[in-house]
């Protein structure tokens, strides 16, 4: 339904904001104020109540990627509620709850934009931090912050039944995870594996469950058999049990990889039945070792990869995260304790995904 309320003056104007930013790779994030643009014709303008934060936050501040501008505001998990919409906007009014994922815009036009799959956009889509604005040119900056302003087409409607601070993390883990899940058709009856628990690994777990699958937890930590149960693991696999590993051998319909560093990945292929699928999700470093191409061959198995999800599909894991009653498993924080979150999150302790209360923030208003 479109609006009928109009933007003021003020709500078009660019305006002062307060969030958090790195300022080069060394330096603690800390509060930083900058300027959100004018809300054009077709953008929605958002309060933001929590964000996730994300291992790629982490990366992007310290620079590991190599590819980072400073100053950074990180953060691509976002929910927050709409406080101003302009004239073009029909999906939004003043008041909705909406979040905002790993993209703010993209070209739209190359053959990837029409099918819906925007984070495969030809001509490089506009990540929500560390980008490009594609009018002005200037750097996109994330949800560490007040607020946040972003095209109606990348924004989200939030279902009612779900806690917001625990959707939060859906807007990356969840569709990393859902996305390669719907693509290979993984369907109730299947084996899955999925290898690794942690923030990508629980949210693989719980889509998996409620797809129907027989979901096994491949890991190598016997102390996480308990957690993985009660996510919805029906089984769970120590990869380093030798034995283990060849019993289950030539039984899996589909392998979700989500372990976060570089790793040998021949140990899992024979894992697969014939024409089965190891995906990688959880990991932009180069694989250790050579692939043996053997065990892809004589078991016509498939090595392959898999990264976010486009705006429709994204919409429809919130959907279905809504009927299923999915949410992240979360600790909530406050701003101010990020750096010592990223400490933790360094080593994996936290079950599963930090989140920002970002009301938290008032506490740095003299920062202004």
């Amino acid at each position: 339904m479109s609006t009928t309320a109009t933007p003021s003056r003020t709500e078009f104007s660019a305006y002062q904001t307060l969030g958090y930013a790195a300022q080069d790779a060394q330096s603690p994030v800390a509060p930083f104020t900058f300027e959100r643009r004018a809300l054009r014709p077709d953008d929605v303008k958002m309060d933001i109540l929590y964000t996730g934060v994300c291992h790629s936050d982490l990366h992007q501040a310290r620079n590991d990627w190599h590819g980072t501008t400073y100053p950074i505001v990180p953060g691509h998990e976002i929910v927050g509620r709409v406080i101003a919409v302009g004239p073009d906007v029909t999906k939004f009014k003043e008041g909705d709850l909406a979040a905002v994922g790993c993209l703010v815009d993209s070209c739209q036009d190359c053959p990837s934009c029409e099918r819906g799959l925007e984070q495969y956009c030809e001509n490089m889509a506009t990540q929500t931090y560390n980008g490009q604005d594609r009018v002005t040119g200037e750097p996109t900056y994330g949800g560490y912050s007040e607020s946040i302003v972003v095209k109606e087409s990348f924004v989200l409607h939030v279902p009612a039944n779900l806690d917001p601070k625990a959707v939060a993390p859906l807007l990356c883990a969840g569709i990393t995870t859902y996305s390669p899940l719907m693509h290979w058709k993984v369907q109730a009856g299947q084996k899955v594996g999925v290898i690794g628990l942690g923030g990508l690994g629980h949210m693989g777990v719980k889509f998996a469950h409620a797809l129907g699958a027989k979901v096994v937890v491949i890991t190598t930590s016997p102390g996480k058999e308990e957690d993985a149960r009660r996510l919805g693991a029906d089984e769970v696999l120590i990869s380093k049990d030798a034995e283990a590993m060849t019993a289950h051998a030539r039984s899996f319909d589909f392998l979700l990889n989500t372990i976060p560093v570089g790793h040998d990945i021949n140990p899992y292929l024979n894992l697969l039945k014939l024409d089965g699928t190891i995906v990688i999700v959880g990991t932009l470093n180069p694989l250790k070792g050579e692939v043996e191409a053997l065990p892809l061959i004589v078991g016509r198995r498939s090595l392959s990869g898999s990264g976010i999800g486009g705006l429709p599909e994204t919409q429809e894991m919130l959907d279905f995260c809504g009927e299923h009653n999915i949410v992240s498993d979360i600790e909530v924080i406050d701003m101010q304790n990020i750096n010592e979150a990223y400490d933790r999150m360094i080593k994996s302790d936290v079950k599963y995904r930090f989140v920002i209360d970002m009301a938290s923030l008032k506490k740095d208003a003299g920062a202004k």
